[in-house]
């Protein structure tokens, strides 16, 4: 049996960047004002341990900033901050953010040293007019040569991609998703744009030089691509921001933050896949679907909203749904 695992987040808020996307503002994406270091790291492990089983497997991440753009000084104090709980195998590995352009042998031989598993790249789009407006400092050929070369040495490789940034399109999103599976990653995060305060994309909102990229605009996007990625075998581990007490509480003033984000999507997959079993002949009457266990709830949606647009647009009685040994994410009407 696989053994359950456990992150052990730790937060580097824009240590190492060497631009300001315009998108961002990591300390109130993450919660966090205070930037890691030695003593913080094994408060935070030794907090984890007193709560995590022993039979989980426990990686240490460090999430924001671009962690191999930090002194290496600072590098190498946070990562053997780690590595007395990796000898006595307390922690079994270690996971950090970083960008395409801050990556190359030296680093990675450096990172494998002290048992960095997984590296994840803010990718973010693999269209160049998309990158430079929304500041981002690289090139999508940054992220395929970076890409290529952490596979190269072994590590896992996630990669991050946003939607409905400065410059996007849902056709440059869709894009972005394939390049991003021909670089055959072990997994993807998603992140919809969101309007930030006290970011450049703020103020370019508040100008109307941007347009916001909204909820329905993401559901109706991201559906598409949980689609595309599934059927290429890639999961998508995150899809949206993780929710905060800061981005509730009013520092996401726009776009796409919904802390249910990723239910929406797939229920919005369910809703696509529902329709394309109904037409207008079926007005008046009785539509039964079967769904994959477990998934009832996504298949009628939010607050019921797939069965209410269906009974709405195609006047049809009612619909229903059962369970069945389907595969993930498959419907059958019956």
């Amino acid at each position: 049996m696989t053994p359950r695992r456990s992150i052990i987040p730790i937060f580097v808020p824009h240590l190492g960047c060497p631009h300001m996307c315009v998108f961002c503002n990591q300390r109130r994406i993450s919660g966090s004002s205070v930037p890691a270091d030695a003593e913080t790291v094994k408060a935070e492990i030794e907090l984890a341990l007193s709560k995590i089983p022993d039979s989980f497997e426990k990686t240490v991440a460090f999430y924001g900033g671009s962690f191999t753009a930090i002194p290496v000084n600072q590098q190498n104090e946070l990562l053997l901050a780690v590595e007395p709980y990796m000898k006595k195998g307390y922690v079994n590995s270690i996971r950090l953010s970083t960008r395409p352009d801050c990556i190359d042998n030296g680093i990675l031989d450096r990172l494998y040293s002290f048992g960095v598993k997984t590296i994840e790249l803010g990718v973010q789009s693999m269209c160049d007019d998309v990158l430079m407006a929304s500041g981002r400092g690289h090139r999508a050929e940054d992220a395929v040569n970076a890409s290529k070369l952490i596979k190269s040495f072994g590590f896992e490789l996630i990669l991050q991609q946003m939607t409905g940034l400065p410059e996007d399109t849902a056709e440059k999103s869709i894009y972005t998703a394939k390049s991003i599976m021909s670089l055959s990653p072990d997994g993807v995060r998603i992140y919809p744009t969101v309007i930030i305060k006290d970011t450049e994309l703020y103020d370019m909102w508040k100008r109307g030089e941007y347009k916001e990229h909204t909820v329905e605009d993401a559901v109706s996007l991201c559906s598409i691509l949980l689609d595309m990625y599934e059927e290429n075998n890639i999961p998508v581990i995150r899809l949206g921001l993780n929710p905060t007490d800061e981005l509730s509480g009013g520092d996401a003033v726009g776009g796409a933050y919904h802390p249910a984000l990723r239910e929406l999507c797939e229920g919005r997959r369910f809703l696509n896949r529902e329709l394309s079993f109904i037409s207008s002949v079926d007005r008046d009457r009785e539509v039964v679907f079967m769904v994959p266990r477990g998934k009832i709830s996504q298949a009628v949606g939010q607050k019921r909203c797939n069965v209410n647009y269906i009974i709405e647009k195609f006047g049809v009685k009612s619909v229903k749904f059962i369970e069945g040994d389907l595969p993930a994410g498959k419907i059958m009407r019956i």
